[in-house]
């Protein structure tokens, strides 16, 4: 079943992953005309599943040649190393073939002025599906609308990051086994950190949780996410004490302050970093079961002696990000 199906719905009135029409705050993963993120628990542990599968395949197995045929371009306007390398790997690994973009921003015809839905209706035109990174939040919204392949969500500035919530909820799932009645703690830029904001909004899907908010006052989570939150029952609490949180916390997710959302105002990043720093104390507090997990790339904000210990999770987790992709690719090229 192709990506048309119930699940799958790419035509008219989309909403990807999910068969029932909800109002959502923001972009998730998009295609075509209306974008949502309507995931539910049940369509979560299906995509899970066809990552656990992803897992298992074999090099130059029948399975790993699903997508020959498909040609996804990446279209990326900000760096990146792993959500980049990972769509392009997870395309390669199931035998499509792949058209990149490293930095839109510099070396495309954007330099010269061209919009986002002029380069979206030209790449449109050479691939299957587009995955989009833009620096701008909402730009992934405004090249579903107007496309007629697959758009997916790879972060739109300090929005949404869904690709990375769906390997950070399977990275959970499969490290602590279980997914309702867990405690987490978001630490550090949660202001601008799309990947806790994606991650919130993925993890009110799940029964008696709780979510601990550990950040400097100046990039504090906001309020959308919190009344979002609120509206879903879901327990949250802010703090100032991270060792006090990481002793409760099944999952410490720790994030760099993002010197890059400051422009000139370099006093304010100066002040928040280094504020929470993940290392051997926090390890000490931390429950044995308990991970650390990093959307990573990784600063002074996680220090280099954690990386031995088993709780460490950050690298595993991105590892897992290959698989959800792989899965993310199957499930909108070919369909379940």
């Amino acid at each position: 079943m192709a990506a048309s199906s119930s699940l799958f719905s790419c035509s008219m009135h989309m909403e990807l992953f999910s068969p029932k029409i909800s109002k959502c705050p923001t972009d998730f993963v998009c295609c075509r005309s209306k974008i949502s993120y309507m995931f539910d628990t049940d369509t979560l542990n299906a995509i899970f599943k066809v990552a656990r599968d992803m897992e298992n395949i074999e090099r130059n197995s029948p399975e790993s040649q699903i997508l020959e045929g498909y040609l996804m371009s990446t279209l990326f306007y900000e760096p990146s190393t792993r959500t980049r390398l990972s769509f392009e790997s997870a395309m390669r690994r199931l035998g499509g073939e792949v058209l990149t973009t490293e930095n839109a921003r510099e070396f495309s015809s954007a330099a010269k002025g061209e919009t986002l839905e002029d380069t979206i209706r030209t790449v449109e035109g050479y691939s299957d599906l587009i995955v989009l990174r833009h620096f701008e939040s909402g730009a992934a919204r405004r090249a579903a609308a107007i496309a007629g392949i697959p758009i997916v969500n790879a972060g739109d500035g300090p929005g949404q990051h869904p690709t990375q919530a769906l390997l950070d909820v399977y990275t959970i799932e499969r490290e602590i086994g279980k997914l309702d009645g867990i405690k987490v703690g978001l630490v550090g830029d949660l202001a601008n950190g799309r990947t806790v904001r994606s991650l919130a909004y993925l993890l009110a899907k799940y029964k008696d949780v709780k979510i601990y908010f550990v950040s400097p006052d100046v990039v504090k989570m906001k309020d959308d996410i919190k009344d979002y939150l609120t509206s879903k029952g879901v327990d949250w609490e802010e703090s100032s004490d991270l060792v006090e949180v990481a002793s409760e916390c099944d999952v410490v997710y720790q994030t760099r302050i993002q010197k890059e959302r400051f422009g000139e105002r370099l006093d304010l990043y100066e002040k928040a970093r280094g504020k929470y720093i993940v290392n051997q104390n926090i390890l000490k507090a931390m429950q044995r079961h308990a991970v650390v997990m990093h959307p990573l790339p990784r600063l002074d904000e996680i220090t280099v002696d954690v990386d031995a210990d088993p709780r460490a999770a950050y690298f595993r987790q991105a590892k897992y990000g290959l698989y959800i992709r792989m899965a993310i690719l199957k499930l909108l090229l070919v369909g379940w």
